[in-house]
């Protein structure tokens, strides 16, 4: 095989020396370790066609692989060496640009941060804002329907997609590479493959979205007494800026003081600790004053007591500086020690009580941890972690990383919120996926893998469990 695969693609294409290949095989957070035969890099939809019809003939496992910054091991091989490892690094140009349409057409292996630039470059906007935009890759974002930053104001990845280019299991090509905004005819077909893992068909390009690029943006670091003003501070933010808020950030003490210990440049921007602290930002497409209406209504919820301080950003360094801390707070956790993460949301109206009832459980039953909670209050999502305490027992503290899962997960579940708000399932949460989902619903989900999958050699483990596919 490994010769039929060079034949196809060129030796230089098929990686398979253990040094080239052991990037490949380990994920991110280097909790999951695989085993490769071979790391296959075609250049073009045609070889990725070719390649799929040849595994699938032969019924081997394809595992698609983006900028490899999945959190849930959701492209990273098992330990069988049985399955191939398909980068899409090199399916990295920029089709077309439509500025007059507003329509990008990327192929799967760009880089976030160069679609961005290249959106850029046509003074136009592509929305989609993660802490990984320098490494991860289209595909991946679309496959994983990503969230980010500015979920509140665009929308989740599949709401910024138009068309996708996906090769099936058996080698064939859709080309649904559509820049229309109305179409009604049949089935969405697209939208199974957004967030679907790379389990029901290896997409190669899309039809992105573009908005006009911000000319006027307004940002502060808010120091708020709890999450209830957060969420009211909100509520009345959208009211006064005619619901120009891109993002709204939640921090807590715990995450600024990380930051700063952790990460050079971090400092605290203002002069007196507060439990938590929000990060807004308003934007639009016209110069206006946003910065004056950011300050009245920080003013306003000053008078309220939903706000205790707010330092607002007087240039775009400033403003740098305040998402250089929020974006670092990951890094600032690993560098601290062990954590346990958790990609929850809930409804915005109940993040509050859910935060409670959370710190609460954590303080009572993980006396070796530390809540971090922090995310997206705009659209629900926190990504609701815990830190191993200084001083404690590493292995003790993860070898409780299952049960302290499963009681978080219940507690999201009893608030009618969703375990995984933009990560994905990956391998990590495929038997929390069968315990929260109703089982009619898993049923569908099996049938459509099936249908479009029928040999199971798609990303094999993902998402769904192989046995239980019939």
């Amino acid at each position: 095989m490994i010769e039929q695969f060079r034949e196809r693609l060129g030796a230089d294409a098929v990686l398979t020396a253990a040094d080239d290949v052991a990037p490949y095989v380990t994920d991110l957070r280097d909790l999951y370790h695989g085993r490769t035969s071979a790391v296959l890099l075609p250049r073009s939809v045609e070889q990725v066609a070719s390649l799929l019809a040849l595994c699938n003939e032969r019924r081997i496992g394809v595992v698609p692989q983006g900028g490899n910054t999945s959190y849930c091991g959701g492209a990273t091989p098992d330990e069988s060496g049985r399955q191939i490892v398909l980068s899409l690094a090199r399916l990295n140009r920029i089709r077309s640009l439509d500025a007059a349409s507003h329509v990008l057409v990327a192929e799967a292996g760009c880089i976030l941060a160069n679609v961005q630039r290249a959106a850029d470059t046509a003074d136009l906007l592509f929305p989609l804002s993660l802490g990984s935009e320098g490494s991860c890759q289209i595909g991946g974002n679309l496959s994983t329907n990503a969230g980010g930053i500015n979920v509140l104001r665009y929308g989740m990845m599949r709401d910024l997609v138009l068309g996708l280019e996906v090769v099936l299991a058996d080698g064939r090509v859709w080309s649904g590479l559509s820049s229309l905004r109305k179409d009604n005819t049949g089935y969405d077909v697209k939208s199974l493959f957004l967030g679907a893992e790379g389990t029901l068909g290896i997409i190669t390009a899309a039809s992105l979205r573009l908005f006009p690029k911000q000319r006027a943006v307004a940002t502060a670091l808010v120091a708020v007494p709890d999450v209830d003003a957060a969420v009211r501070l909100l509520t009345e933010l959208r009211a006064a800026s005619g619901d120009r808020v891109s993002s709204f950030e939640l921090i807590p003490r715990i995450g600024l003081e990380l930051a700063v210990r952790h990460i050079p440049g971090v400092k605290d921007p203002l002069a007196e600790p507060h439990p938590w602290y929000v990060l807004c930002e308003i934007s639009s497409s016209r110069p206006e004053p946003l910065h004056e209406l950011l300050q009245e209504t920080l003013a306003q919820g000053l008078e309220a007591g939903l706000v205790l301080d707010a330092a607002l950003a007087q240039s775009e360094r400033e403003r740098a500086a305040f998402w250089h801390l929020r974006e670092h707070i990951p890094e600032a956790q690993r560098r601290e020690g062990a954590s346990l993460k958790h990609d929850i949301s809930v409804p915005i109206g109940r993040l509050p009580d859910f935060v409670r009832a959370g710190a609460d459980w954590v303080s009572a039953h993980v006396p070796d941890g530390v809540l971090v909670a922090y995310g997206h209050v705009g659209d629900g999502n926190l990504h609701f972690n815990v830190n191993q305490l200084s001083g404690t027992d590493t292995r003790a503290f993860l070898a409780r990383s299952a049960s302290i899962m499963r009681a978080l997960h219940d507690l999201v579940a009893s608030f009618g919120g969703s375990i995984s708000a933009e990560h994905g399932i990956g391998q990590s949460k495929v038997a929390e996926l069968e315990r929260y989902t109703a089982p009619v619903e898993l049923d569908l989900m099996r049938a459509i893998k099936r249908a479009f999958d029928p040999h199971g050699i798609l990303n094999p483990g993902k998402v769904l469990r192989r046995e239980g596919l019939g």
